[in-house]
């Protein structure tokens, strides 16, 4: 097990260097300059080339890399905004929880409510193909648009004020108001993933339960619910390596959906940086957002390694 944790460490650590390297020099590749976005099209050339030396933006890009690179592994360090001039770890740290709760609440009733549909859905004979679908939420295009916020807006906040329109409310204020204020976005972000990890669940739990082990499992007169925790053990090694996967995927569509209930997380602070072109916010937000995903995928092949010993044992 430490070998499989070692060795995906350190592929993590490598994707993530790539990221940081690829992510910086995209960033520095755009024609405008900082300098001309930040003091306007009026300023002169002077003004602008008191700015990059400032900012350092007058090295070549190989230094600028290495030093900001530096700062973010020794020191956590993200930088400054050059547009707002505001320090982008207060930035992160105001705005991740948020994110990160919704993402988090989303992704919890994502998982369990797909282990008990795919559970469930197995007695469903194939013929009632429809009625499966819609128990799943299969449809794709349905679940991927988001549409459903604002149906939902409309049915449950408009209409009924049962639950705010938008705003993120703290926890430290107003506990109900918290929780409410963020039913409808989780719910809008974990439907399409728990359609796709019912349907993975499903047909993984139904490829275990007609092996050979498990037809002798029944045969030797164990109780039906320990046979369905053998099969469920290991058909969720295919479950959990999409849900770490989701999980990572969450945080990009946590953007559409932050926008549409104005809230102030992480994922829409990294649209207003792309509006503004503020470089440095953008970086940030990337690399945590890499950093989640990337972490995300390690804890689901480890979570594999013990559902599995096999895969550890592959890996030695």
């Amino acid at each position: 097990m430490l070998v499989l944790f070692f060795r995906r460490a350190a592929f993590s650590a490598f994707s993530l260097l790539v990221v940081s390297l690829l992510l910086f020099v995209l960033t520095r590749s755009i024609p405008d300059s900082p300098a001309r976005i930040v003091l306007g099209d009026q300023a002169t050339e002077q003004q602008i080339a008191q700015f990059e030396r400032d900012h350092g933006l007058d090295q070549p890009i190989i230094a600028q890399y290495l030093s900001w690179i530096g700062n973010l592994t020794l020191r956590g360090d993200l930088g400054r905004s050059f547009t707002t001039g505001l320090d982008m770890n207060k930035q992160v740290v105001d705005t991740l929880p948020v994110t990160l709760e919704i993402v988090a609440v989303a992704f919890v009733a994502a998982t369990a409510a797909s282990v008990m549909l795919g559970d469930r859905l197995c007695a469903v004979p194939r013929r009632r193909s429809r009625l499966l679908r819609a128990a799943n939420g299969g449809d794709r295009s349905l679940c991927s648009r988001f549409w459903i916020a604002l149906v939902l807006i409309l049915a449950f906040a408009v209409e009924r004020d049962w639950f705010p329109p938008g705003g993120f409310i703290p926890i430290s204020q107003d506990l109900g108001g918290h929780v409410r204020s963020i039913a409808l976005p989780s719910f809008c972000l974990s439907i399409f993933y728990m359609a796709v990890l019912t349907r993975m669940t499903r047909s993984s739990l139904l490829e275990v339960l007609g092996q050979d082990y498990m037809r002798t499992a029944r045969a030797t007169g164990l109780h039906p619910a320990r046979v369905l925790l053998y099969a469920l053990r290991n058909a969720l090694v295919p479950v959990v390596t999409i849900a770490g996967v989701s999980f990572g995927h969450m945080f990009g569509w946590a953007l559409i959906i932050e926008q549409i209930f104005s809230i102030d997380g992480l994922s829409r602070a990294l649209l207003t940086a792309i509006l503004r072109r503020d470089y440095a916010m953008v970086q940030a937000v990337v690399m945590i957002f890499t950093l989640v995903f990337v972490g995300a995928n390690l804890l689901a092949d480890l979570a594999n390694g013990w559902l599995n010993p096999r895969l550890a044992a592959a890996a030695e």
